[in-house]
């Protein structure tokens, strides 16, 4: 029986690089653009003498890669070896998702189980990797096409299409191939989507549907999940990073606090000593001290996210020549950390104001937003008509003035740290995107760079972004915040990805 299961990618719109360190918060919205696998039995029965064998066969397919991996998981240590012939290099983050998620059954099931547990991976392991177009790039086929820059020549691509590699005619074409991608989290929604299929496929947690986690009150199994998929996504990126991502991937739209790095730093050096249930254990019973809140954004507000196309930003030397900086000039960065910290959190309170005030004046918020929605911002103090109002269109307001102030303390950050954090091509960009009528907040996402921009919507005004952002050579994604974190799938998604594309897209 195949077992599907998705997670999503992510937009850090608040938070980049103080999210690094605790306790700094960062606001990180999940979004409809998500990685699925399919896990399914390789063999249908257990060949007769497979009760002496001590491995277990898992093919790994990336259909739009055109890549296939064959492995050997050895079931006495649980390492996983490849034995493919291709000279492409593997994916170091599904193996060790494999590898944990193996592990993890192992170290948590009980004896009973581990019979049924025993057969399932001497049928191997048959798994199929996607991702949504959404997290790759396909700008550069647009253009080639001879199609406008629109989110509707993006829906024209056929979903889960091949990707196009990158090569840089400038090495003589030797250099390993990179595919561009938006800035979407792809390895960790991956990541997470790989240990939740295996996980559930497995027995070891039961995952629910987006439609059942509404009213999900018990964690205990996707809490398992978190750990899992952070440790496995860790160890393969040979660092342990703030984890945002993943846990975006996992619980969807979230206000995060990074967990104290020891918590996984124990591992890799286990990693190579102990067999891994113990590990595992470990870690399942390791002191995760992240926080994570409720938070998306308020009612009638959209999440756009556009590609200037001005060739990525490398995240890592970025976050380095910040931590260089603050090492150089600790008392300067203190200080900027500091404000930033507090614009941050202002916008955090102004957005969880409208959502109360959605709530609690329901007719008051929805006029102000429909209104506003037509105007630009110096406008919209004008509808202040009566006191209801008026406290929505200060909340407004104060969310916007809090992003301004988070861009000016994030581009004196960048230009003491000599990084492009807010370069001035989006500098540029941003504020002629706020100029436009019904835009709330307008900035660069995550650590910064040239590769993506992100503006927040009021009511119906996103469709008159895109046109502008069109003219000004930037392409609108198809992406739009989804709060719904990792969920079991009824299908494979090729085969109900069609509907729900042709559904999705309005022509204006």
């Amino acid at each position: 029986m195949a077992v599907v299961a998705s997670a999503p990618g992510k937009v850090l719109i608040t938070g980049g690089y103080l999210i690094l360190e605790r306790p700094n918060a960062g606001l990180v919205l999940s979004t409809n653009a998500r990685f699925y696998t399919i896990v399914k039995p390789l063999h249908n029965e257990i060949q007769p003498d497979s009760w002496a064998w001590a491995w277990a066969d898992v093919r790994l397919t990336s259909p739009q890669l055109g890549r296939e991996g064959h492995y050997k998981l050895a079931l006495k240590n649980l390492t996983v070896q490849s034995v493919s012939s291709s000279s492409e290099g593997g994916n170091p983050f599904v193996e060790y998702a494999v590898q944990y998620s193996v592990a993890a059954a192992y170290a948590t099931l009980d004896n009973n189980k581990k019979e049924v547990l025993h057969e399932l991976l001497l049928q191997g392991l048959d798994i199929t990797i996607l991702g949504c177009n959404d997290f790759y790039s396909y700008r550069n086929e647009i253009e080639r096409r001879g199609l406008p820059l629109t989110p509707e020549s993006l829906a024209s691509i056929p979903p889960f299409a091949s990707i196009t590699f990158n090569t840089d005619d400038g090495n003589g074409g030797d250099c390993k191939p990179e595919v561009a991608k938006t800035g979407l989290g792809s390895s960790a929604a991956m990541t997470t989507a790989v240990v939740g299929a295996l996980l559930h496929y497995l027995g070891v947690i039961k995952l629910s549907s987006s439609k059942d986690q509404q009213d999900r009150k018990d964690y205990t199994d996707i809490d398992l999940l978190h750990k899992i998929a952070q440790t496995a996504h860790c160890i393969a990126q040979g660092k342990v990073g703030s984890g945002f991502d993943v846990s975006s991937a996992v619980y969807g739209s979230q206000r995060y606090v990074r967990f104290s790095p020891e918590v996984i730093s124990s591992v890799q050096v286990a990693a190579q000593a102990l067999p891994a249930p113990e590990v595992i254990s470990d870690i399942l019973n390791g002191n995760w001290d992240h926080e994570r809140t409720e938070f998306s954004l308020p009612p009638l507000m959209t999440l756009l996210l556009g590609e200037p196309g001005t060739g990525g930003s490398s995240t890592p030397s970025m976050v380095g020549a910040v931590k260089k900086w603050q090492k150089s000039d600790p008392q300067k960065s203190l200080d900027t950390w500091r404000r930033l910290s507090e614009a941050n959190s202002q916008l955090e309170i102004q957005l969880n104001f409208l959502s109360k005030l959605a709530k609690e004046q329901w007719d008051a918020y929805k006029s102000v937003i429909d209104s506003c929605s037509k105007l630009r911002s110096e406008k919209w103090i004008e509808q202040a008509s009566e006191p209801n109002k008026e406290a929505v269109i200060k909340a407004l307001l104060g969310a916007k003035e809090a992003m301004l102030g988070i861009r000016y303390h994030m581009r004196l950050m960048g230009e003491a740290a000599g990084v492009p954090i807010e370069p001035e091509s989006q500098t540029k960009l941003l504020d002629a995107t706020l100029n436009l009528e019904g835009v709330l907040l307008a900035g660069v996402p995550g650590a910064g760079g040239f590769d993506a921009v992100f503006a927040v919507t009021l009511g119906d005004s996103s469709s008159s972004v895109t046109k502008t952002w069109s003219s000004l050579n930037v392409l609108a994604l198809l992406v739009k915040e989804d709060p719904c974190g990792v969920s079991l799938e009824s299908a494979d998604p090729r085969t109900n990805e069609i509907t729900s594309a042709v559904s999705s897209i309005h022509i204006e």
